[in-house]
């Protein structure tokens, strides 16, 4: 019994690789796992059960909620608020000043940006700071958001622009006459309002 209560404590404790810095003053959940080459600054709050890939870094300030996997190579900067279970792709980039510039010093002056839950955003895609990414959004690789993605919008392109909708479990939403469509695998429905928005709901009668 004390090896198995052993286990569990283990398993909810926080896994840092060695060759990874989290400075004091950073707060990281039970179960979420730093891996190789990471940072993450003083003041930094990660929730639980994350996943941060190789070379990921994470500024003083930014909230990450749980449930987010986070793939190498990814930068994190002050101004940033990441929602629960958000996917964030290889090489994916975020920005926190508009008009940077190397002699002027911009501290202070970041501008927000915001991931609501659910948001899934592909490998090398930059989001410019600002952006609103509600709820279950997807953004195709490669894609430059700047702006608001509404809920389960797939955006793509340079800029991205909305060619579809994708379901919670990450699969393309086909609406019919009515404005309805169904998830493939989580089964959920969807419905499509004039004004092109997409609200998730359990059965048609919930509408």
């Amino acid at each position: 019994m004390a090896e198995l209560a052993q286990a569990a404590r283990n398993e909810e404790e926080p896994f840092v690789h060695p060759t990874a810095i989290v400075d004091p003053g950073a707060e990281i959940g039970a179960g979420t796992k730093i891996w190789h080459f990471c940072h993450v600054m003083p003041g930094a709050k990660i929730g639980e059960r994350c996943s941060l890939g190789q070379n990921v870094f994470v500024a003083d300030g930014v909230h990450i909620g749980h449930g987010v996997k986070i793939q190498n190579n990814v930068s994190i900067y002050t101004g940033v608020e990441i929602g629960d279970e958000v996917f964030l792709g290889p090489s994916c980039v975020f920005t926190n000043v508009l008009n940077p510039r190397s002699e002027i010093v911009r501290r202070g002056e970041y501008t927000a940006t915001l991931l609501e839950r659910g948001v899934s955003i592909g490998a090398n895609a930059t989001i410019v700071c600002g952006s609103v990414l509600r709820e279950s959004c997807f953004v195709g690789a490669g894609a430059v958001v700047k702006g608001e993605v509404g809920p389960f919008e797939l955006v793509v392109g340079v800029p991205a622009k909305r060619i579809g909708w994708m379901s919670r479990f990450g699969h393309r939403l086909h609406f019919d006459g009515q404005g309805w469509a169904q998830c493939p695998e989580g089964l959920d429905w969807y419905f499509l309002s004039k004004e092109q928005t997409v609200i998730r709901v359990g059965t048609r009668g919930d509408q």
